[in-house]
């Protein structure tokens, strides 16, 4: 499945039992010698009873990590083609907590991807600052500024004039693996069009960079907010498509809309990996 190029390779793990290591995970993601994705998503049971799911993601390193905006959007449509429910709204738990999905009467999917964190302990990052609007990052002797916040998952956001120049390839990698981010970070590199409209490019923690990262859209209109630059509804051109993002504020949930589509179903032999 992919949302917006964002593509992630999905098992149910209600139906059958699942266990994949590391090494698995890393097999599956790989283009060539694999399936190839982003992300490796598993749906699975609830652990508690105030939701309908559970929903583990993986990324193409083997890691597990807390959120992905995409792949909610995909998870919300598999659940619903598979018969796994007839919900129009979702209720999903997360390494992040829970979540709110809800398939629009035109398939696409509308995630509440709850209230950005701006404390740098909790996102986590370290700093001697309290927290701030944005922070100085220094990258090889030259300081980056950058807006820091979690949606589930960390970000370091920043603007830049032109988004097709931005080196998410070369600087991407050095800010996902900070000193300041313990759990690693995904860059993102922001072009405001106008206070409606943004351009966007993610260099994602252990993936890379993607043709879209939900949360990272998410994160950039939060980030642009905070700087007084953006309105409450902002459209993301990412280079896989457009996000729709809402928030209207500190203590608000973000809102996240967008498409998920099926690209093909199989089987695989796990033990051959």
């Amino acid at each position: 499945m992919h949302g917006l190029g964002n593509d992630f390779v999905v098992f149910d793990a209600i139906s059958q039992r699942i266990d994949l290591s590391r090494e698995q995970i890393q097999h599956l993601a790989d283009r060539r010698f694999g399936i190839g994705c982003d992300q490796v998503l598993l749906v699975d049971s609830p652990v508690g009873k105030e939701a309908d799911f559970r929903y583990r993601i993986f990324n193409a390193d083997g890691g597990e990590v807390e959120q992905c905006g995409n792949g909610a959007r995909c998870f919300a449509r598999f659940v619903r083609d598979k018969g796994l429910t007839d919900k129009d709204e979702i209720v999903v738990e997360t390494l992040a907590g829970v979540i709110h999905l809800k398939i629009q009467p035109d398939d696409q999917v509308t995630v509440n991807m709850g209230a950005p964190v701006f404390e740098p302990g909790a996102v986590p990052f370290k700093t001697d600052d309290s927290v701030a609007v944005t922070y100085p990052l220094d990258i090889e002797g030259r300081p980056v500024s950058v807006s820091v916040l979690s949606m589930g998952n960390p970000h370091a956001v920043q603007i830049v004039t032109d988004i097709d120049l931005a080196p998410v390839a070369t600087q991407g990698p050095k800010i996902e693996r900070h000193a300041s981010f313990p759990n690693r970070v995904n860059a993102g590199y922001m072009q405001i069009v106008d206070r409606d409209h943004i351009r966007l490019r993610v260099y994602e923690r252990g993936v890379g960079e993607t043709l879209a990262c939900g949360t990272g859209a998410c994160a950039a209109v939060v980030a642009g907010r905070q700087q007084g630059l953006l309105n409450a509804k902002v459209s993301v051109a990412l280079p896989g498509g457009v996000l729709q993002i809402q928030w209207e504020g500190p203590g608000k949930p973000v809102w996240l809309t967008g498409p998920a589509a099926t690209v093909f179903e199989g089987t695989i032999n796990l033990d051959y990996l």
